[in-house]
């Protein structure tokens, strides 16, 4: 079989009211102020999760370039956003939470608390490691990890998106999915019981089945010095049968539309995909052809894990680096494994984003 592979988490999609109001709301408390692309165009190729109607909608990626994945803000123009209906819980089936990166809990915790007041108390994982969770206004979970890691400094103390965590009926159904395609196959921990980082979510005092899951091998492509290391959260909840965080309402709509991950050789990937039981649902380039996202240019398809939680996988072939002068680099022309040079990302400063 052909190589493929996964270099890590590109980003979580956010869907939003109000797409201005939240990336502003992203800038001030994360930083994710540096623009990877923006797009006001109709979304032809997700139909099976918009009603089997073409929509209209305006997205961003922003990251944060001290390291971590970005956030794809998401906003419907044309429709009305429907947020969820009920209060989400722990476990819900869906990706329920994001993971933040800070180098510094403890500070950034003091910094967060004196300008926000949906800020829970200072924790530890069941790894030891020292966290906190963010609720954002629209009800978005964010725990925030430590990790000492960063990429290029800009003085501030948090990175981007370095996990998710996932609420799963049966975490052991669920696992193949993301060690055998994504290569998250080290298990960290397997604990049940309850847990003192989860108390400041809805339900966070019930019981709960929880595996975090790493990569055991290094990864490889040209972003990975951005992205560094990530991890899978899947949770179970013991106590409660638990709800789907987007039955009834179509992707996009507020809440986590889905985890993306960065890959190269999408058509061995979709090979194995379907040899283990994960077809595509969705395929934007059925023809090989590219699918043009303005700035940028790739393939993107989509899986589903077994609650059917939404998982993206992009291929990006071209990258647009300047505007005026027009400066790109086309990805399929060079070492897919090589690592982009820092530069490249430093130029990426050049697309801050104020509001």
């Amino acid at each position: 079989m052909e190589q493929f592979f996964v270099s890590g988490i590109q980003q979580v999609g956010v869907g939003c009211v109000n797409f201005t109001e939240a990336w502003r709301w992203y800038i001030e408390m994360f930083n994710m102020n540096v623009r990877i692309l923006e797009d006001d165009t109709v979304a032809e190729r997700m139909l099976p999760y918009t009603g089997g109607k073409a929509q209209k909608r305006h997205a961003c990626i922003a990251v944060n370039l001290q390291g971590g994945g970005g956030f794809e803000i998401w906003q419907y123009s044309e429709r009305k956003p429907q947020p969820v209906s009920f209060r989400v819980q722990v476990g819900d089936l869906g990706i329920f939470a994001a993971k933040i990166k800070s180098r510094d809990v403890k500070a950034f915790h003091a910094q967060l608390s004196a300008k926000y007041d949906k800020v829970g108390a200072l924790s530890k994982t069941p790894a030891g490691i020292p966290c906190f969770v963010v609720e954002d206004p629209w009800g978005n979970y964010f725990q925030v990890v430590e990790d000492s890691y960063v990429f290029i400094e800009q003085n501030c103390l948090n990175g981007g998106i370095v996990g998710a965590t996932t609420g799963c009926t049966d975490i052991d159904k669920t696992i193949p999915l993301y060690r055998d395609v994504l290569g998250y196959d080290k298990v960290v921990y397997d604990v049940t019981g309850t847990f003192d980082d989860l108390a400041f979510m809805a339900g966070g005092n019930e019981r709960y089945r929880r595996v975090l899951l790493a990569s055991s091998q290094k990864r490889k492509g040209a972003f990975v010095p951005l992205f560094g290391d990530s991890t899978v959260e899947l949770v179970q909840a013991l106590d409660r049968t638990p709800r789907k965080i987007y039955e009834g309402r179509f992707w996009g709509d507020p809440g986590f539309i889905q985890i993306c991950f960065d890959v190269t050789n999408m058509r061995a990937l979709e090979k194995h995909c379907n040899a283990l039981g994960f077809p595509f649902t969705v395929d934007s380039c059925k023809g090989n052809e590219h699918f043009d996202m303005g700035e940028a240019s790739g393939h993107f398809t989509y899986i589903e894990d077994p609650d059917g939680t939404l998982i993206e996988l992009v291929e990006a072939h071209k990258l647009t680096i300047m505007k005026r002068p027009h400066i790109f680099i086309d990805m399929l022309k060079r070492p897919r494994e090589k690592a982009f040079p820092k530069l490249f990302f430093r130029l990426m400063a050049m697309n801050k984003v104020k509001f």
